[in-house]
């Protein structure tokens, strides 16, 4: 397994890789105004297109990202990425949303906002979908009708086909998560605090079990405080963190390295 850590512009550093090279890209850029970033500013645009380029067929980019509110309005700076990214090739796999289990402040004149939203970006069709099984069945061990039926477009309806051959099944006692992932917000790296924004390592940890395999290259090219590595790391993926402040690559560097002597791995 292989660490390569760069502290430098990810749009200058990505432009030096081979094409589709990275199985998966675990990431989440500066949210409109939201959080400062020492005075550093990303191209989306070209990053988006590096991503494309630099993604294998059937690899995939999961983009956590929200939107600022401006004059009483949200941005759809999130929306508008997403469309962006079908634009120039990328399936918009699955939106999927990123549930905080606590909240900063209440809202006075709003329901509370407990969410970002998790794009899943496939170029092509996803090579990789290991199904993380841990939402409890309400009925366990009982049987289920496989003859279900579909509505059609014209609002008729008909048997469906993928269960026309199968008479039952007994339902597990755990079926396949949701796409609403809860967790409590921040990240449990006592550092992460030295960070404007550090996403759970478990959502990077679920992410990179779900999308990818061991040994695959995993790339974060906003490492921030370098949660991706750490789990990548402990996952036995091999990763590439950029970072373009020196701070937080110190912050990124330190993380990873424990992780790789906890997992023994030459350094």
């Amino acid at each position: 397994m292989t660490v390569e850590l760069i502290c430098g512009d990810c749009l200058d550093e990505m432009a030096k890789f081979p094409d589709g090279c990275i199985d998966l890209t675990v990431t989440s850029p500066p949210y409109d105004n939201l959080r400062s970033y020492k005075g550093y500013v990303f191209d989306f645009y070209g990053i988006a297109n590096q991503l494309l380029r630099i993604t294998k067929n059937g690899g995939i980019v999961v983009w956590v990202v929200n939107d600022e509110t401006v004059n009483g309005s949200e941005t759809g700076t999130s929306f508008k990425q997403a469309l962006y990214f079908k634009e120039i090739g990328f399936n918009l796999h699955d939106t999927m949303i990123y549930e905080k289990a606590g909240m900063r402040y209440p809202d006075a004149i709003r329901y509370n906002s407990v969410f970002e939203f998790m794009f899943i970006l496939s170029k092509g069709i996803p090579k990789t979908f290991n199904a993380i099984k841990d939402r409890e069945n309400l009925w366990p061990g009982g049987k289920i009708a496989r003859k279900s039926q579909v509505r059609q477009s014209d609002g008729t309806m008909r048997e469906n086909s993928a269960y026309r051959n199968d008479k039952d099944r007994r339902v597990g006692k755990s079926g396949c998560r949701n796409n609403i992932w809860r967790y409590a917000s921040g990240s449990e790296n006592a550092k992460g605090k030295a960070h404007p924004a550090t996403f759970p390592e478990a959502l990077a940890r679920d992410h990179i079990i779900s999308w990818s395999n061991e040994n695959d290259l995993v790339l974060d090219p906003m490492m921030g405080s370098g949660t991706t590595g750490k789990m990548s790391v402990k996952y036995n993926r091999n990763f590439i963190g950029i970072e373009v402040s020196r701070e937080y690559m110190t912050i990124a560097e330190k993380l990873i390295h424990d992780a790789q002597q906890q997992m023994r791995l030459p350094i």
